[in-house]
């Protein structure tokens, strides 16, 4: 393998990542700018605590209101309306312990095949 393709792999904290967390930035669920304030305070906060998490940001994740959303795999969970602060809370509780923040939770399907449970 590439040095070059093993830094990348590096880069995204791929090898040990628990959780893959992919974050809907906008436009169309929420403002632009409050979608990249996410981000911003997502990575800082990814990388202070040396969760083992691998993120992503998406331009669109088709639900167009009530962003910024949130998924995390492997569990499949949905968080949408998130702001810093909610995820501060949705970082402690569930990436960090593995409870997820039900009161939050929108939908949740792991795409393991089987119906996706209700909230």
């Amino acid at each position: 393998m590439s040095n070059s393709l093993e830094e990348g792999l590096e880069k995204a904290a791929i090898r040990g990542a628990a959780r893959h967390v992919f974050v809907c930035i906008g436009p169309d669920c929420c403002r632009s700018r409050d979608g990249e304030a996410l981000w911003e305070y997502m990575k800082r906060r990814v990388k202070d605590t040396r969760a083992r998490v691998m993120r992503t940001k998406a331009a669109c994740f088709r639900i167009c209101t009530g962003g910024p959303w949130i998924v995390i795999y492997p569990e499949g969970t949905w968080y949408g309306g998130v702001t810093p602060a909610r995820f501060e809370r949705i970082l402690q509780e569930h990436i960090l312990r593995g409870e997820p923040v039900r009161e939050w939770v929108a939908a949740k399907n792991d795409l393991n095949g089987r119906p996706p449970e209700g909230v």
